[in-house]
């Protein structure tokens, strides 16, 4: 894998794992732009986990929106262009409307997103972070996002969970998954030289990188 030719790079990863931090990371390091979610931007996302059987469609359906207004552009990415480093792969999207949708919302949520999904190109490499439940947890408490404190443990388990059977059948871009458990990408500048040395051993669809494993 040479990662200085790819165009488009996908960090994903559930609530927690770190995505974005090493999508900002990553980018620098490349010379590349972001293209990050914009929860802030959501309004109904503070009162989804206030009352989540309330605002679970509304939150649900303004991420969809922005998140295929953010993918446009990339409809036309070319060599000649700088790369884009995304903090979110739109094909996972369904992954959280199944959560958190009753059956009928469901059914409306697909309607739209199968009429809103843009063509945008297959990403060049998706690097899908994963981290245990507790960690998960940690990292969500410690970086004091207000509305983000109310988030149930039980609720990650699930996202967590959901994950990992998504990525397990994730066939549609070269993969590598990572346990970000041990990993620092902003206060340790040798894990992100770590990171990018796995990518560029990669040889196969689907492969794995462990801080201290063998």
């Amino acid at each position: 894998m040479e990662l200085a030719a790819c165009r488009y790079v996908v960090i994903e990863g559930p609530i927690g794992a770190g995505k974005t931090s090493l999508a900002r990371e990553l980018a620098q390091r490349l010379h590349a732009d972001t293209l990050l979610e914009q929860p802030e931007d959501n309004p109904f996302l503070a009162r989804f986990y206030d009352d989540m059987t309330r605002f679970a469609l509304p939150t649900q359906l303004t991420f969809l929106f922005q998140r295929v207004d953010q993918l446009r552009g990339l409809a036309q990415l070319d060599m000649f262009r700088r790369p884009t480093i995304a903090d979110f792969l739109l094909d996972k999207d369904p992954l959280f409307a199944r959560i958190n949708l009753s059956d009928d919302e469901y059914a409306l949520y697909g309607k739209v997103y199968a009429h809103l999904k843009p063509q945008t190109p297959t990403p060049d490499l998706v690097v899908y972070l994963q981290a245990p439940v507790d960690t998960l947890v940690d990292r969500v408490h410690r970086r004091g996002v207000d509305f983000e404190q109310a988030i149930p443990a039980d609720y990650l388990a699930r996202l967590a969970d959901a994950y990992t059977r998504f990525f397990y059948h994730y066939e549609d871009a070269p993969l590598l998954i990572v346990n970000s458990e041990r990993l620092n990408f902003i206060d340790d500048a040798t894990h992100l030289d770590l990171l990018l040395r796995r990518i560029a051993d990669m040889r196969g669809q689907r492969e794995f990188f462990n801080l201290g494993a063998s």
